[in-house]
């Protein structure tokens, strides 16, 4: 009760009129042990040296590029940024009227591959009843957009900032709730492929969430080794089964080794059961609260552990002695 009510406090629900009231709103708490016949083949058991299998089946995807520092798409680190920033100017007062409920989208422009411009901004924020869009979009478009897309926008640029008009019923009174709904914006924005599973509400043991973010540490750390400019790395798994059942690459044609080469060294270097990846990754922590907003990956913060490059130099190693062999 404690955690939901701080919870909506910190986001900004203090009142009735943005869709829930943090003090008055009701919270109910139902939580049960996990079914049995899941349990038997996803726990560890320490005697009988049972290695933990997968919580679930699926496939799972991690993804890297150059075009950011953070090795993220740009459009979808521009949305984040966009997002970050409507509550900082919410919070701080520059933009007091705004409401907690919020999100943007950004459409960029590419030439051969390479991001040259940002061609439409979508901005959707709530808002105190009796503001102008006129009002609302100068704002957001003078203290929100331009301070975060400001290199990449020109005269051409479209903006649409509540395009419906108004945006002041929010929160949960006008929406059913988001948990295990956004899945491409918990990841690369569409970028990049996606097996399907949810983040949210889930433990590390499911491979939904544990694996995807192996994947993405994966990925990062061949990009930032120079092995390729793009690279995707799918991984897939069945139900109480430790060992992957798959393992495939992509690098988009960027990559300096072949795609079995580069198999060979995540093998080599990357745990991918589990139980490996829990232990690598350190992911038995209490430190998902902040993967609620603002996406899981491009993040720099070391409680997300999946955005460490500490294989970079080694893969960079392993790089250079493929190459003097050939």
């Amino acid at each position: 009760d404690k955690i939901v009510r701080t919870t909506l406090k910190t986001i900004g629900y203090d009142h009735s009129r943005l869709g829930i009231d943090y003090e008055n709103c009701g919270v109910f708490c139902s939580i049960i042990p996990q079914s049995q016949d899941i349990a038997i083949g996803v726990d560890a058991d320490k005697v009988t040296h049972h290695m933990q299998g997968a919580g679930d089946q699926g496939m799972m995807f991690g993804y890297a590029c150059i075009e950011t520092d953070e090795l993220m798409p740009l459009p979808i680190m521009l949305a984040h940024k966009l997002t970050k920033k409507l509550a900082a100017v919410r919070k701080n007062g520059v933009i007091p009227y705004l409401g907690p409920d919020g999100k943007s989208q950004v459409t960029i422009e590419y030439d051969g591959g390479v991001p040259k411009r940002v061609h439409t901004v979508v901005v959707s924020n709530q808002h105190n009843e009796g503001i102008k869009k006129d009002k609302i979009q100068k704002d957001i478009i003078e203290h929100v957009i331009k301070p975060v897309c400001g290199e990449y926008l020109d005269s051409t640029t479209v903006y649409h900032v509540n395009p419906t008009g108004e945006f002041v019923i929010g929160g949960p009174q006008a929406d059913a709730g988001l948990t295990g709904r956004k899945i491409i914006v918990d990841t690369y924005g569409g970028m990049g492929r996606h097996g399907g599973g949810a983040f949210s509400g889930k433990d590390p043991s499911k491979v939904d969430r544990s694996a995807a973010y192996m994947a993405r540490y994966i990925a990062k750390n061949f990009v930032a080794a120079g092995i390729a400019d793009r690279f995707e790395v799918e991984i897939s798994y069945a139900i109480g089964i430790a060992e992957p059942l798959s393992l495939w690459v992509d690098t988009f044609g960027t990559g300096k080794l072949d795609d079995e080469q580069i198999i060979e060294l995540i093998r080599k270097h990357f745990p991918l059961t589990p139980q490996g990846i829990i232990a690598h990754l350190n992911l038995q922590r209490p430190i998902y609260e902040k993967t609620a907003a603002y996406g899981h990956f491009g993040r720099n913060d070391p409680d997300f552990t999946w955005e460490s490059l500490d294989k970079k130099d080694v893969l960079l190693q392993e790089l250079n002695k493929l190459i003097k062999e050939k």
